[in-house]
């Protein structure tokens, strides 16, 4: 005897757990893996069994169907207690950049809803409403991403949705992100004799000279002790860097001290004789107006580079000391009268790194060199610096190139 099987309105034959309700509309039930009941609904018995190829989708993929309320934020608060292996201040970093621009309004996007688009839309949203910098909506990307692939671990999700979005934002926004680019030689030299001059400015000669001729990061320069260099071997021993950062909205701000990241950054530099001399002039300022290191952190005490408190340089002083620097050394140059006179551009501490490997590049110091002496884990980074210099040397050599022809010519003909 054949089994009657359930009609819709319309005399259309239903599949098992597909019913139609009193109200025309439609549902679809079934159990999962655990024996847990579900159901799903829809206006049409086609937009149903399109959500029914879903479900289907889902079950063989492994992803779990218990994931209807969960939001973005869900999977962040669990993220915060699985989340280990990082860095203090990165952690809290981490956190501040989610609470700050997800939390509030995308955080709540449920991740069944969740597409590849609605990334996009996010982030494009961060740049052009929101003004956000690419670096910044970067930071954001790494959290976030980190955040939905805790979703494709737990089978909530099938894939991440966030994966290539900042590649994608990167390419559509190029025109936002300037290249960092290094002092000139001629500027390198004006800042230089600026500082080495007997003003006001010159007490900063010996920490810019160290960071512009070893390329050091700031936080490492910062972070120096005396005990990490040898003025006898002439070498720097780079084993940590100084950070500032917030610990929390009750703990505030503080210092503490980092190891780097990769191996790649620990590493002993040769000292050029000028940052020797940079060394010893920070060393007899010190004893002439009886200043001392009267701080530690986290251990770490005996800094030579340090306030007139005595206390550690914070990298913001740093930066805003060389805006008047600009300002100051611009406004003497201006004052000669001089047309086509050098000035200095707008710059920040980590320029002094970048023109340092410039000066590298120029000089032909290998590839390989570079990457030690700047503790580059990925030698990409350094190829990157290094194309950009070179561009710019083999440009100036072709004038230079043009010029000699020139000079022979009108030594030949008397003619230009």
């Amino acid at each position: 005897m054949a089994v009657e099987r359930r009609k819709d309105n319309k005399n259309r034959v239903l599949k098992e757990g597909e019913y139609q309700r009193a109200n025309g509309t439609f549902e679809y039930k079934w159990r999962d893996k655990r024996g847990k009941r579900h159901s799903i609904y829809a206006k049409t018995l086609e937009e149903l069994r399109e959500k029914e190829i879903d479900v289907l989708r889902d079950a063989l993929d492994g992803v779990r169907t218990d994931k209807s309320n969960l939001t973005i934020n869900d999977l962040y608060n669990l993220w915060v207690q699985l989340k280990r292996g990082l860095k203090n201040n990165t952690f809290c970093n981490y956190q501040y950049m989610y609470t700050q621009f997800v939390e509030p309004d995308f955080g709540r996007t449920k991740i069944a809803d969740l597409k590849r688009t609605d990334i996009r839309a996010f982030y494009n949203m961060l740049a052009d409403e929101r003004n956000l910098k690419t670096a910044t909506i970067d930071n954001i990307h790494t959290v976030l991403h980190q955040v939905l692939e805790l979703g494709v671990e737990d089978d909530y999700l099938r894939y991440n949705p966030a994966d290539n979005a900042l590649k994608e934002l990167k390419k559509a926004h190029n025109n936002d992100t300037e290249k960092r680019r290094a002092l000139t030689l001629s500027e390198q030299e004006l800042f230089e004799a600026f500082l080495s001059g007997q003003g006001q400015y010159h007490r900063w000669y010996p920490i810019f000279t160290v960071m512009l001729w070893t390329g050091l990061r700031v936080g490492e320069a910062v972070g120096l002790r005396w005990c990490d260099i040898d003025l006898e071997e002439e070498t720097i021993n780079v084993n940590h860097t100084l950070i500032y950062y917030s610990r929390g909205k009750e703990d505030g701000c503080s210092f503490a001290i980092n190891t780097p990241k990769t191996e790649a950054g620990k590493r002993t530099i040769p000292m050029l004789p000028k940052v020797k001399e940079a060394f010893l002039l920070e060393k007899q300022y010190q004893e002439e107006c009886g200043i001392k290191c009267n701080v530690s952190v986290d251990g770490y005490t005996d800094f030579i580079f340090i306030n007139r408190f005595g206390g550690v340089q914070h990298q913001g002083t740093l930066n805003k000391a060389l805006r008047r620097i600009i300002r100051d050394c611009n406004y003497e140059v201006l004052d000669t009268g001089k047309k086509d006179a050098v000035t200095l551009p707008r710059f920040s501490n980590h320029t002094l790194r970048h023109t340092f490997t410039t000066r590298m590049c120029e000089a032909g110091v290998n590839i390989k060199a570079m990457q030690d002496i700047l503790g580059h884990a990925d030698a990409e980074t350094t190829m990157d610096i290094y194309a950009d210099a070179t561009k710019e040397l083999k440009k100036a050599e072709l004038i230079n190139f043009e010029d000699y022809f020139k000079a022979q010519k009108i030594a030949q003909t008397g003619t230009i």
